[in-house]
């Protein structure tokens, strides 16, 4: 599971930074369309749910190493 979480927020961070991109593209021909403007933001959340999982993997691995040893 945590391979597929890893994979998965590797490809989010890229239509994140796809998405970043075009906003930015779009601008100098004037205001984007509103789905447009906050199409970041979907990506943006999951990548900080997979990020904040993978942040507390190593402690919560430690933990059941430590009772299964203990």
């Amino acid at each position: 599971m945590s391979a597929w979480i890893r994979q998965g927020h590797r490809w989010l961070s890229i239509v994140f930074t796809l998405t970043v991109i075009a906003n930015f593209a779009v601008r100098p021909f004037g205001e984007p369309p509103n789905w447009l403007t906050y199409s970041p933001l979907l990506p943006l959340f999951l990548l900080m749910f997979s990020g904040l999982y993978m942040f507390v993997l190593p402690y919560t691995a430690k933990g059941r190493t430590n009772r299964i040893a203990g």
